[in-house]
């Protein structure tokens, strides 16, 4: 009997480990997000997933952890009942911007309204009312609730007019200049609130295991 129960015992350690070697054989032959999710789809489905970890927003200990890696690296964590293992898929650095805006609706406004309105805007900003209080008061979307605050983003994020005009023109820190997309009808007053900042950006695969 007690033979019986040390074969058992050895077995099954024996394909715990074979399982869990596989999962790191399949694991080293992943290079691309593709793969990964093929992987996924294949073998992980219902535990596993891609994610992005961003240097600016996230500050866990995990990211930072994961932020120490090189492209192609593993990370595994064991709790009491499971096994979680990170791969870094990509690591990247892209330039991001960030301002502050007021937006004037010319469907509401016509143009001559507007120019006012931004003239009186700015004299109130020299004045020592914060921009964002200003965006707060007059901008016509929902981001004036935030200040103005675009957060950090990249190109391709924001109307083409309006990028250009924040990362072509050459505007100081704390500029304030107006933007028009006449087509739209969109104007904005701009405050040129950050210096553009690079940022490293992580693509995580995160895959699940049970423990015996």
């Amino acid at each position: 009997m007690k033979q019986h129960l040390l074969t058992f015992v050895f077995l099954s350690v024996f394909f715990q480990i074979s399982a869990q070697d596989e999962t790191e054989a399949a694991l080293a032959d992943i290079e691309t997000q593709e793969q990964a999710k093929q992987f996924i789809k294949d073998k992980y489905a219902f535990n596993s997933k891609i994610f992005t970890f961003n240097e600016e927003k996230h500050k866990s200990q995990l990211a930072k952890a994961l932020f120490q890696l090189e492209k192609g690296n593993v990370k595994t964590e064991k709790a009491a009942n499971e096994k979680t293992i990170y791969k870094i898929l990509e690591k990247t650095t892209n330039t991001y911007y960030r301002v502050n805006y007021i937006f004037l609706d010319g469907n509401t406004y016509n143009l001559e309204s507007i120019d006012k309105l931004r003239e009186n805007l700015i004299e109130k900003h020299k004045n020592g009312i914060p921009f964002s209080t200003l965006a707060n008061q007059y901008s016509m979307d929902e981001n004036g609730k935030k200040g103005g605050d675009t957060g950090w983003f990249t190109l391709g994020s924001m109307p083409t007019e309006l990028e250009n005009a924040i990362i072509l023109d050459n505007h100081g820190l704390e500029d304030i200049y107006s933007v028009d997309i006449p087509s739209k009808q969109w104007y904005y007053l701009v405050l040129q609130s950050h210096e553009p900042k690079e940022i490293s950006e992580i693509k995580v695969l995160k895959i699940v295991e049970p423990l015996d």
